[in-house]
């Protein structure tokens, strides 16, 4: 049973003959013979009878063009309602990233996505690091975003945001008055650092020269922690410049950068190759390298990470 068979077999309904029915389908008299009897062979009913030069339903073919009639009815609303999507989109995304990242790179993209698409629900899956990649890989969302390099064969990624990683300090500090700080130079201070994620791996890096030298007080897992710690007094710690703009800004916190050079972050946005792309999705792709993005080409036009 398909939609044409019902639709020829509402149509003989609506003409009460086969005949006018076949022109309206543009089909011969005898195919439009041949779908009803396929019809009554799935059904093992028969829908109409023949009255000499006349037809009728029986009491089973008025009770299949009722459902007939939904069925067609139900592919029209399908249909309609597709081809609003296309006009309104509609629907949810799900993006994964870290809670700094909620709170630090996409309040904005959030904003500004939901001017565009108001009838988009957004939502986040707070995740870290590898776990970020996980969900898109597992198609658990849409999107995701984390620290680059990611391994991801089966994933698309675009840079979107880049942030230096500096040391963080209490105002008064015997390190405030230097422009930058090498691992010499904390390696007799109590350090908080992350527990975990690229980044720790990059201090690591930084940090080898004095490994056996350093003090680290505690490991922490979030952002708001390790400010109001270092505030504190706990010990010094290191963040992304944008992740303590406020702070700095109101005399709270003093950044140094590191040396010998910068300790760059780099964050990109990733989602599956293999996954078809909404109106709504592409739309953010494109409103988040519009607010965070470097300088990308527009995504309407281009092929992403070309």
């Amino acid at each position: 049973m398909d939609l044409d068979q019902l639709h020829t077999f509402l149509e003989i309904v609506r003409l009460k003959s086969f005949s006018k029915a076949a022109q309206t389908c543009f089909r011969t008299q005898p195919a439009i013979s041949a779908q009803v009897r396929q019809l009554e062979q799935e059904l093992n009913a028969n829908l109409f009878e023949r009255l000499g030069t006349r037809i009728a339903l029986t009491a089973a073919g008025k009770i299949f063009a009722e459902y007939a009639e939904q069925m067609l009815d139900l592919r029209r609303r399908a249909q309609e309602s597709i081809q609003e999507l296309e006009r309104v989109p509609r629907g949810e995304l799900i993006i994964a990233a870290n809670e700094a990242t909620c709170i630090y790179v996409l309040p904005e993209v959030f904003r500004e996505f939901k001017k565009q698409f108001p009838n988009v629900q957004l939502h986040v899956d707070r995740s870290y690091g590898s776990r970020v990649l996980q969900a898109v890989q597992d198609n658990l969302a849409d999107f995701g975003i984390t620290q680059l390099p990611v391994d991801a064969k089966k994933c698309q990624v675009v840079k979107i945001h880049s942030d230096e990683i500096k040391l963080i300090l209490p105002p008064g500090h015997p390190l405030a008055g230097q422009r930058s700080v090498s691992p010499d130079d904390i390696a007799s201070y109590p350090l908080l650092l992350p527990k975990t994620g690229t980044t720790r791996a990059k201090l690591n890096s930084w940090l080898e020269p004095v490994e056996e030298h350093i003090q680290v007080s505690m490991e922490l897992d979030s952002t708001e922690m390790i400010k109001r710690f270092v505030q504190a007094g706990l010990g010094l710690s290191f963040l992304a410049a944008s992740h303590c703009r406020e702070e700095v800004a109101a005399q709270k916190l003093i950044t140094l950068s590191l040396s010998p050079e910068p300790m760059i972050r780099r964050l990109g946005l990733i989602y599956r190759k293999d996954k078809a792309l909404s109106r709504a999705a592409l739309g953010f792709i494109q409103v988040i390298l519009d607010q965070a993005g470097e300088g990308v080409r527009p995504v309407s036009l281009v092929g992403i990470g070309d």
